[in-house]
């Protein structure tokens, strides 16, 4: 049953929001009483942390995998690219936002999700990437590491952007081919645009 509510706050709160789903709904399209909910989740802000840790999870899962089965520095970033997109696609702008203004706890999950696992990941790929020559040599990368997480982080706040008619998924696509051609070499920037090219046949 937990799972169950779990599965159905995911998907309401990525499309809806986080603030405008109700306890009541959630129990409602699980078939139970809001008491049942009551009994796995001692509030909202319980559930919502949960739901939060599942998908960060989820996140971690497919990047543990991306890790461990590619060699291909390329074929990393294009897949990793693809599931960026496969999550924004889906989700409501404001739930990051209302997330951090209005559920703090889960929003720390966030923040140590992002130092201690994508900040590693990126650090490890860039590393592979200089020694395999598709980056450049000189860069540091725990500095670009650093400048990329940033980047994350700053284009979930509305205050940094306010571009009408482009939505967040375009904006994190944008933000991270402006990454990627800064630290290219030609070999690195022909490998990608190949790689993209096979993922989209």
């Amino acid at each position: 049953m937990k799972s169950k509510i779990l599965e159905i706050a995911i998907e309401q709160f990525s499309r809806y929001g986080v603030r405008t789903v109700t306890m009541e709904d959630i129990a409602r399209m699980a078939g139970v009483s809001k008491k049942t909910i009551y009994q796995e989740f001692k509030d909202k802000k319980d559930l919502v942390k949960e739901t939060f840790a599942v998908i960060l999870l989820e996140d971690r899962e497919k990047m543990c995998y991306l890790m461990v089965e590619e060699d291909g520095v390329i074929e990393h970033l294009v897949k990793v690219s693809k599931m960026l997109r496969e999550r924004l696609a889906n989700m409501n702008p404001m739930v990051i936002l209302e997330i951090q203004r209005y559920f703090p706890e889960a929003w720390v999950q966030f923040e140590t999700f992002k130092e201690e696992f994508v900040m590693d990941d990126l650090v490890k790929v860039l590393e592979k990437g200089k020694s395999l020559g598709y980056f450049r040599a000189e860069i540091d990368s725990n500095i670009l590491a650093r400048l990329r997480v940033n980047q994350i982080s700053s284009s979930f706040d509305p205050a940094n952007f306010d571009l009408k008619g482009y939505n967040i998924l375009e904006l994190h696509l944008e933000m991270m081919d402006h990454f990627l051609h800064g630290i290219f070499t030609e070999k690195g920037r022909l490998a990608y645009q190949q790689q993209k090219a096979k993922q989209e046949i």
